[in-house]
Order: C-alpha cells, then structure tokens, then sequence
C-alpha cells in the first residue's frame, strides 16, 4: 500500500518546466593605436537575446523570444564568453579582437565586434562583424561607413562610421543591443550605441550588451561616451573597460606620437541568467560559476563564467 502512494508522488511530479532565459556574448575590444593621427573605433556589444519581461525587447530591436519548455533530470550546454580584448598600440595600430560566443542550450548569442584602427596608414579600417558591429576608424584619408551587425538572428546593431573631416578626425562608436553606434565628426568621436535594462533578476534589474565609445586624435577633442559600455579615450586619457558580465564594447584609445603606450579598452564578459519556477532546484556542473537565489515565486540562476552543463530537478 505504501509502495502505491510512493509512486503515485512519483507519477504526479511534473516532469517540465518553462525556463526564461538572458544570454548576453562577450563585448568586443576597442581599437588601438599610438599614430596620433588615427581615431580607434568603439567594440561592439555582444549579443543579447532574452525571453524575458513586458516592454524588454530583444537584440536588434526583434521580438522577444519564446521561453523554453524543458525537462527535468536533462543536461543542457552552457557557455558564457569573455570579452574581446583591445587593439595593441603601434603605428598602425590594430583590431579590437571580437567578444566570444555565450549560449545555452542550442540559444547563442555572437560576440561583439572588435573596434577598428587602420590599414597600413592613413588606410581606413572598418570595425569587425559581430552581435553588435564595431566602430570604424577614422584618419586623414577618407570617411568609411559603420559595419552591419550579424542577421542570423538578429542580436543588435551596426557600429558607427568614421569621418576624416578636418582637424579632428572622430571614428565610429561600436554598436549597442538597443541602438547603433555613432558616426564621429570633426574631433568628436561617435557614442556607443545604448544596449537595454533586463529585470529578469528583480528589483531595478541590470544594463547589459551597450557599445564602446569612439576616440578622436586630438588632446581637446571628445570622445564618445557609452551606455553599459566603455567610453571611448584619446590622447591624454586612459583607456576604458567595459564592466564584466554586461557584454559591453571595449573604448577605442588613441595617444600621440611620443605618447604613452596604451591599448584600446578591453570588452565586458557576457552572462547567462535563467529564470523558472522556486518549485525546481537546479544544478550547475563543473566548470560553471553561477548563483542562486529565490525572487517571488521563482529561482534566479546567474551564471558568470565558465562551460558545462545545467540541470533541473
């Protein structure tokens, strides 16, 4: 008889449950170099793709996605990838690399573009395709559109262009989640595009996947800023660096001839967040760095680093 009763717990047990999710890339990395004639553009944000909230959207300005039903005593993959890191100073200067991949099962969000510096100058550069495209460069040759954000799927925005008009020469800022980067103009460099404001954790929530700002090469110019990214920095400023787990750009840096040596800004490392029902545990395998904690009647998974797998129970 009690046998019986014990499976029949068993049998009624749910064995599936909707699981929302937040899966930002890694940021990419600001452009770099010591030319002093040459304006390092922004890193674009990583992707950032979500199921969840009123009035949250996804990357790109796209619909929100579709929670996932899945099942309980089941692994599924995850990956959070870290930031691009910036373009090393010398006279031409080079590339921000492009942020790394996040993804949770089968959902991957692409790494932000890396931010631009030159070809074997006064060449210009454009910034490199990601989730959000970098910012292009910006020199004494000729202005250069910003680079379009990836399409499949869409997961943000194009970085912004860079303009050669003189005596300021500002690059592009990198693209953000919400917004496209910014065109510099003359001495100005252009803004981060803006990334979004996710509640998934509770509370006020957090800003994630902004683009790096752009540089311009003159000591009086102004650089661009960046919402949840890192701002763009030329010639007498240090390079920024975008916040770790927002998936931010990296700043473009540029220093003058003679100037010290400095890198652009480094890309913030990604996150993945999962939100389901307190009625389920979960487990985290090893090689993830992840917390728990109960908001309302759900559990809130924040995972910060690392790749394996996750499991319900």
């Amino acid at each position: 008889m009690l046998s019986k009763r014990i499976l029949s717990i068993i049998s009624s047990s749910p064995s599936a449950l909707t699981v929302h999710y937040l899966v930002v890339a890694g940021g990419g990395g600001g452009g770099g170099n010591t030319n002093g004639y040459i304006a390092p553009g922004g890193g674009g944000a990583g992707g950032y793709r979500t199921t969840f909230g009123t009035g949250n959207v996804n990357g790109g300005g796209t619909a929100l996605e579709t929670a996932p039903t899945l099942l309980v005593s089941t692994n599924y993959a995850v990956s959070v990838g870290g930031g691009g890191t910036g373009g090393v100073a010398s006279l031409n200067g080079t590339l921000g690399s492009n942020g790394s991949n996040s993804s949770f099962n089968g959902i991957l969000s692409t790494g932000g573009g890396g931010g631009a510096a030159q070809i074997n100058w006064p060449n210009q550069q454009a910034g490199s395709v990601g989730g959000s495209s970098g910012g292009s460069t910006a020199d004494t040759s000729t202005s250069i559109n910003g680079t379009p954000a990836i399409t499949n799927p869409v997961q943000g925005f194009a970085g912004g262009g860079g303009n050669h008009v003189s005596p300021g020469y500002g690059s592009g800022g990198g693209g953000g989640a919400s917004s496209v980067g910014v065109t510099g103009t003359n001495s100005t460099g252009g803004n981060g595009g803006a990334g979004y404001i996710n509640l998934i954790t509770g509370g006020a929530g957090a800003g994630y996947a902004g683009g790096g700002g752009g540089s311009t090469y003159r000591s009086n110019g102004t650089n661009g800023t960046a919402t949840h990214g890192g701002g763009g920095a030329s010639p007498t400023q240090s390079n920024n660096i975008a916040t770790v787990n927002t998936g931010g750009g990296g700043g473009g840096t540029n220093t003058p001839l003679g100037g010290p040596t400095t890198t652009g800004g480094s890309g913030g490392s990604g996150i993945v967040i999962l939100r389901f029902p307190s009625s389920y545990g979960i487990t985290l395998s090893a090689g993830l760095t992840g917390t728990t904690s109960t908001v309302g009647t759900d559990e809130v998974t924040v995972i910060t680093a690392g790749t394996g797998t996750v499991s319900f129970t």
